[in-house]
């Protein structure tokens, strides 16, 4: 299909901020800022997603929130390519129009096989809130739903949203939320080429219940998966537990070197202590080796969306990404584990500034990519992109 017709060029880019700690030798074109808010006809973009096709274009995914910052309303997802490492950004695309009604949730991956870029995204009527989808006050067709996409001309252009809902999401489900960030192809074991999507749902409370449905304790995590380069899909692992002790929300994924895969996710306010909820999964995602549990080294993080990568290559580390500050989004950093996600230690702050969303992309020579919401004043007044060697 012809690419979306671009829209105007983005502001300049601010003055930048502080350098990272420990960062004095910084890499060639370090810092760049592809989403800034109150430019392209959208008052702010969040939800920052990022891929690298096997042409080594970098791909940054976004919501363009047309009114206003809330998750609620007119969104679009949004893309920015660079052909250069991030240097510079082309002309922003519409990859799935709202049109008044929500797309977001972006989580895209690279197929190895096929070299497409397949895309996920969620979906709902503009109209309805997340708590009035988890209260069962709103129809099918205004609720959540999800939809897949693909690229085969490097991301130029995508085709038209095809829903999967009924295939991935379980009638007594009411929220529903793909990742957000990447998602995973896998590359070794038996189950190498199937595409992961972390993810996450709400649950109806049971028959009887006195409770309403928007209660915490209702959020679990899940992925869905698909052997056949993204075109039908099945549901993977199910956190279904809804006892309130851990509530896996916005999730993450990484396939580790010994070809398990490492699930991260935002504990939505469980009353375990601890904001970051970890497991692994041995059969590429069908089932969870353990139930999630609290991630105690990453205390300092709190409750947001984060991202996780393994760096490729024999030292290769497992990363994970998100602001530092237990009690704001300020202070993005990484953290590194060398023992597949046992623990992890702080590696880098990039910024004092505030900070939310992130997610991480190798970005070639020993070198990590983060996409990440920050600003001066507020979370949301840019996307920024940064490079450093971790």
């Amino acid at each position: 299909m012809p690419a979306p017709a671009p829209l105007p060029s983005p502001a300049p880019l601010p003055a930048p901020a502080a350098p990272p700690a420990g960062g004095a030798d910084l890499p060639a074109c370090s810092r760049s800022v592809p989403y800034t808010a109150r430019t392209h006809g959208y008052d702010t973009f969040r939800i920052p997603a990022v891929v690298r096709s096997g042409r080594g274009t970098l791909l940054a995914f976004a919501e363009g929130r047309r009114s206003s910052a809330s998750d609620t309303g007119s969104i679009d997802v949004v893309l920015r390519r660079s052909t250069d490492g991030g240097c510079t950004w082309g002309p922003l695309a519409v990859v799935a129009a709202g049109r008044g009604d929500t797309r977001g949730n972006p989580a895209p991956v690279v197929d190895p096989r096929t070299g497409q870029i397949v895309l996920v995204t969620s979906y709902n009527s503009g109209a309805v809130t997340e708590g009035q989808i988890m209260r069962g006050e709103v129809t099918a067709a205004q609720g959540r739903r999800v939809f897949v996409q693909r690229s085969g001309d490097d991301g130029r252009s995508f085709s038209v949203p095809r829903e999967i809902t009924a295939d991935v999401k379980r009638p007594r489900w009411r929220w529903y939320a793909t990742g957000p960030g990447h998602a995973v192809a896998l590359t070794r074991g038996r189950h190498a080429g199937r595409l992961v999507v972390p993810a996450n749902h709400s649950a109806a409370p049971a028959a009887g219940s006195t409770d309403n449905g928007q209660e915490p304790k209702y959020y679990g995590g899940h992925v869905l998966y698909s052997d056949d380069h993204g075109h039908t899909w099945h549901i993977g692992f199910v956190d279904d537990t809804y006892d309130g002790v851990h509530n896996a929300n916005e999730s993450s994924a990484a396939q580790l070197p010994d070809g398990r895969l490492y699930v991260n996710a935002r504990d939505q306010h469980g009353v375990a202590v601890g904001n970051r909820l970890d497991s692994h999964s041995s059969d590429g995602g069908r089932t969870l080796d353990r139930p999630f549990a609290v991630q105690p080294t990453l205390d300092d993080v709190p409750v947001v969306a984060a991202g996780v990568l393994q760096q490729s290559g024999p030292r290769g580390a497992l990363l994970f990404s998100g602001p530092s500050v237990p009690t704001a989004r300020q202070a993005m950093s990484l953290w590194r584990s060398r023992d597949g996600g046992v623990s992890f230690s702080r590696a880098v702050t990039l910024s004092q500034d505030r900070a939310g969303y992130s997610d991480l992309v190798e970005a070639g020579a020993g070198l990590v990519g983060v996409l990440y919401e920050t600003g001066a004043a507020g979370t949301y007044e840019r996307i920024e992109w940064r490079k450093v060697a971790v």
